[in-house]
């Protein structure tokens, strides 16, 4: 080593370096560089997650020699610590060992449990661990006649000393049902107690929320997306960053109204009624929290006294009625939020699992677009997009935000619950027995299918056996948009969405209904799963609701999907949305023509920004940010929307080319239901579709 410079220390595996004066802690010049080396216990050589490793030899390339001469021996702190629990003879306790000369110094993994938690998506943005808890563990000074300080006083005195300036703060609020019981925990462990520290502002204060004595090292948070149909949570180590467990349940709302206005509805017919509706979730997110804390798989029991954090995500009408506000506004025009911002408060201002936790409720963007999409734009980053996005979070109530990084802009459509199987006469949840495929033959117009549950088509030998403790007794939401595109490549339906007759001569599976015909998929003793000309308009209804929603976002984006500059990158959001084969959702029309490969299926990226929320102040700031710059369209106000949804209505579309959809399936010529004029004799031209929602005798028109 030189005499003439400060000891070089490397650390690894991050690669970062500095010179640093001799007798410098280890601790001190990680954090100086920016290395994350745990130290829960502020430095005291009690909680062993500081350890580090010092690599011997010759470093040509850094020209140092490393040696574990060059580092401190054991002092008393860590020795203590070898005796009290067990530490590898080659690791040392930063927070203990100081710098003597040259050094490279191995973090390893696995004493890193609250690290900083990259997080990479298709974008490869990186997320850095940032939660707005803390556990901070500190040895409070004992009770002194000459100082006439208070237990709690002190306590808050050497929190503020010993991580103030790491967290960053310099006044300490104190929850009040704490106090009660600060004498008592303080000491219980010899007046060594762990604090949990909650700051999610930019102010200089922070919050105790929870104590407890001696080191405690357990903290949890839940993010939970709150869905019309379904409610989907995530228990998460806030130490660690990992997802835990995971649940979902029928949002038991349904039993007010399957949507969103029904539910407003019953609130405005009912006193009392939107206390019925909060009361209903809440219970249910407490109940599938309590499910989350038993099934975790971890080293011990989790309790809910060690959830310290909730956020909230969901539609306005949700986000209202889990906050227990009243939602009748959003209910009529002008579609006025009580407040649009984000909200954080106690678990138990929310009547919520938790006596430590507090609840982060994600902003609302506008009326009918909330706090779901907020998290769905964190997740997915249209505002960090340099080219044109399309995000589509497909459900009961479909949200879609078309932008980039210079603009952005969202709107809601109702699209009902058909996609995810309800009101159809064979529709079911995506439960086991569930068909969620199909394929139909384009001549002889059989049908085979896959069910959940089971990886064999049903003309797969061995298909019975394996389906045996299966009920296949409905159709689920993706098993409804296949069937559907099916029938229409096989020409079972026309552009218009008739089911037409004349196929009955060539199969059958195609049967009269009444005055209508439908498809039959599957037939069994006690069942018969078919597909109706009701159902076939529940989804051109819903399909259409969504694609004219899209196609209106593109109006005032400037974007023209036929032009120069047309939108590439489409991403299909939601429980369901995420089970859509990209190929049908260019068949029916839910989205524009684009190349195949550009359509893709995200997941629930709704709770996906739930959890990078959880984990991340800067990203709840993000979203925050970007939801500001959000332009928000109203569609029920929008004059051309009408136009655009009765052209939404035909397969795939009725003025929209499908030059690339034609490249990977093979499209049926044109078929339009007749309208009374075309039944008198008279051939419509191409470029003027049917908008005829009757079934009638077809005409076929040249390609």
């Amino acid at each position: 080593m030189s005499a003439e410079r400060d000891p070089l220390v490397l650390f690894m595996p991050s690669g970062k370096r500095g010179h640093f004066p001799v007798g410098t802690p280890v601790l001190e010049a990680a954090r100086q560089l920016g290395v994350y080396v745990e130290s829960v216990c502020g430095g005291r050589a009690t909680c062993g997650r500081c350890q580090v490793t010092v690599q011997e030899g010759n470093f040509a390339k850094h020209k140092i020699v490393s040696s574990n001469d060059h580092i401190s021996e054991r002092g008393p702190k860590e020795l203590r610590y070898a005796k009290v629990r067990e530490i590898a003879p080659d690791r040392r306790l930063s927070c203990s060992a100081t710098i003597l000369g040259d050094l490279v110094v191995d973090v390893p993994q696995d004493t890193i449990v609250n690290a900083a938690v990259v997080r990479k998506k298709a974008s490869g943005r990186v997320i850095e661990r940032d939660t707005a808890v803390r556990l901070c563990y500190v040895e409070v000074d004992e009770p002194d006649m000459h100082k006439p300080l208070g237990d709690l006083d002190r306590l808050k005195a050497c929190l503020v000393r010993d991580w103030g300036k790491q967290i960053g703060f310099d006044r300490l609020e104190t929850d009040f049902r704490l106090i009660p019981d600060v004498q008592k925990i303080l000491r219980k462990e010899n007046w060594g107690v762990t604090a949990a520290i909650h700051r999610d502002d930019s102010s200089d204060a922070a919050r105790i929320v929870a104590l407890w004595p001696g080191l405690h090292n357990e903290a949890y948070g839940i993010a939970c997306d709150i869905g019309s149909t379904t409610i989907a949570m995530h228990l998460v180590s806030l130490l660690s960053g990992r997802i835990l467990a995971s649940a979902g349940a029928p949002n038991p709302q349904i039993r007010f109204g399957e949507d969103l206005m029904s539910r407003v509805s019953y609130v405005m017919m009912n006193p009392g009624g939107d206390r019925n509706l909060t009361a209903a979730v809440r219970d249910a997110l407490n109940e599938l929290i309590a499910e989350l804390c038993r099934d975790a798989v971890t080293e011990s029991t989790v309790s809910t006294d060690d959830v310290l954090e909730i956020v909230l995500v969901g539609n306005p009408i949700m986000h209202h009625i889990v906050a227990g506000i009243d939602p009748t506004p959003l209910g009529q025009a002008p579609f006025t939020l009580a407040t649009a911002e984000a909200m954080s408060v106690p678990a138990s201002a929310f009547e919520l699992a938790g006596r430590h936790a507090q609840v982060y409720l994600a902003p609302c963007i506008a009326g009918h677009v909330g706090a779901d999409t907020a998290a769905v734009i964190l997740s997915e980053g249209p505002h960090r997009s340099p080219t044109m996005q399309l995000l589509v979070d497909v459900g009961t109530n479909a949200e879609i935000v078309v932008g980039n990084a210079q603009r952005q802009f969202a709107a809601s459509s109702p699209t009902g619950p058909a996609f995810e199987g309800a009101q159809l006469s064979c529709g079911q949840r995506a439960t086991a027995g569930a068909i969620e495929r199909v394929r139909i033959d384009r001549d002889t117009l059989e049908a085979r299918f896959k069910v959940i549950g089971s990886d064999l088509w049903s003309d797969d030998p061995g298909f019975a056996a394996d389906t045996e403790h299966l009920e296949i007794s409905g159709i689920c939401g993706s098993g409804i948009i296949e069937v559907i595109g099916e029938m229409y490549l096989a020409g079972i339906i026309d552009t218009d969405g008739v089911v037409q007759g004349h196929g009955a001569q060539r199969s059958p599976r195609i049967v009269e209904d009444g005055r209508t015909f439908s498809y039959v998929v599957h037939e069994a003793p006690g069942v018969r799963l078919a597909i109706t000309q009701n159902d076939v308009r529940a989804i051109q209804l819903a399909k259409a609701a969504l694609r004219a929603g899209i196609d209106l976002l593109f109006q005032h984006a400037g974007v023209d999907q036929d032009g120069a500059d047309p939108v590439h990158d489409i991403r299909l959001a939601g429980a369901f949305g995420s089970h859509i084969d990209p190929v049908y959702a260019l068949v029916l029309g839910l989205v524009p023509d684009c190349p195949v490969q550009y359509v893709r299926s995200v997941g629930n990226a709704a709770g996906a920004g739930a959890v990078r929320a959880l984990l991340s102040v800067a990203a709840r700031r993000e979203m925050e940010a970007a939801v500001r710059n959000v332009v928000k369209v109203e569609t029920a106000t929008e004059p051309d929307f009408q136009a655009l949804f009765v052209a939404a209505m035909a397969f795939p579309h009725a003025t929209a080319p499908t030059t690339h959809l034609a490249t990977v399936v093979a499209l049926p010529a044109r078929v339009s239901s007749a309208t009374a004029a075309d039944r008198g004799g008279r051939r419509r031209r191409r470029d003027q579709p049917s908008t005829t929602l009757s079934p009638s005798e077809p005409t076929i028109e040249e390609p």
